[in-house]
């Protein structure tokens, strides 16, 4: 079964960015390098705080339009519930 993510970038800016993915790793790998020029490269958001999985693409793309959709604050409720610390979870891999 296919895999689909939605995560968050952010960087020293503590500016935030929330995408969708099917490969987390690869998609993150670009982010870090700056591979694709866009907001995370244009903010330097290369540090991953969340990221959560789903098996239908539908699904993670109203996931990802729906934390979009919220208040800085509940981004930031929701990072600091799976990742308190705002560590990269990338470094694991």
């Amino acid at each position: 079964m296919k895999e689909y993510y939605v995560y968050i970038m952010t960087g020293l800016s503590d500016t935030l960015y929330i995408g969708v993915t099917n490969d987390l790793e690869r998609r993150v790998y670009e982010h870090k390098h700056q591979i694709t020029r866009g907001f995370t490269s244009k903010y330097n958001l290369d540090r991953l705080v969340f990221c959560e999985a789903t098996g239908n693409v539908n699904e993670a793309l109203a996931r990802e339009k729906q934390i979009k959709g919220w208040k800085r604050s509940k981004k930031v409720a929701l990072i600091e519930w799976q990742n308190p610390g705002w560590r990269d979870i990338a470094d694991e891999w």
